[in-house]
């Protein structure tokens, strides 16, 4: 039996306990039943924010972004492509700054799409700009090593 790991249901926020081995086999919240992985980008606001990306033991990688920025809309099918396909391992996440400016202030998000990489709550890596799916790997490989 491998090591428990605390999990934040993306749906009602409840930390759950899931074995490590058992992460890749669909796991569901304990309380609402929701799944606690759907191969996508969870959308973060100031209400979710901290009890989504600040607990639990998963990394987050958060794509700050906006509706209007180019940059940010050609980036987002790599994102999501990388959800996807790296999700039960990291959490990804979204932030819309035009829709959540308090939770850009906070993490002084100066240009967008800026990628943030949490781990226990705390900033370990930041990247800023659009990046392709093999940047994208490169990045996060160098930031949780």
């Amino acid at each position: 039996m491998s090591t428990p790991l605390s999990i934040p249901c993306p749906h009602c926020a409840a930390l759950n306990r899931v074995p490590e081995d058992r992460l890749g086999q669909h796991p569901v919240c304990g309380r609402c039943k929701q799944p606690l992985f759907e191969g996508k980008p969870v959308a973060l606001t100031a209400g979710n924010f901290d009890a989504v990306a600040g607990r639990g033991e998963l990394p987050v990688v958060i794509d700050f972004w906006a509706p209007w920025c180019g940059p940010c809309l050609s980036f987002a099918p790599v994102f999501a492509e990388a959800a996807a396909s790296l999700e039960p391992q990291l959490r990804l996440a979204k932030v819309d700054t035009e829709a959540q400016p308090a939770l850009a202030q906070r993490f002084g998000i100066r240009s967008i799409p800026t990628l943030l990489v949490l781990r226990n709550g705390k900033e370990v890596a930041r990247q800023a700009g659009a990046l392709n799916g093999m940047q994208l790997r490169q990045f996060l490989a160098n930031a949780l090593r």
